[in-house]
């Protein structure tokens, strides 16, 4: 495990029906990079500012993750995902998961 990767990943909506893993500081650096300038804000600044501090050993890991997690929140691109996607809850019990003949 990296020195930079978060002890617990952030998922975010980068576009409709994708969900992107956020598990490291690079991750985060260069979502907020790629992220569109006329969304950016005061908050986008703080989770930045945050990240490239934390690149330079200022400030804790975990306050970057943090950082980047209320940007995402605010922003409403957040995901929940302590709740299973219907893709990674396998089939029920009785079923093949194949495709019916």
């Amino acid at each position: 495990m990296s020195e930079r990767t978060f002890e617990s990943p952030v998922f975010v909506r980068a576009a409709e029906g994708l969900v992107q893993e956020i598990a490291c500081l690079e991750d985060a650096c260069d979502f907020l990079h790629e992220w569109p300038r006329h969304r950016r804000g005061v908050i986008y600044e703080t989770a930045t500012r945050a990240c490239h501090r934390a690149f330079d050993g200022l400030v804790p890991l975990r306050a970057a993750r943090d950082a980047f997690a209320g940007f995402a929140r605010s922003a409403k691109i957040l995901e929940d995902v302590s709740v299973a996607m219907p893709w990674m809850t396998g089939p029920k019990a009785g079923e093949t998961g194949g495709v019916a003949a």
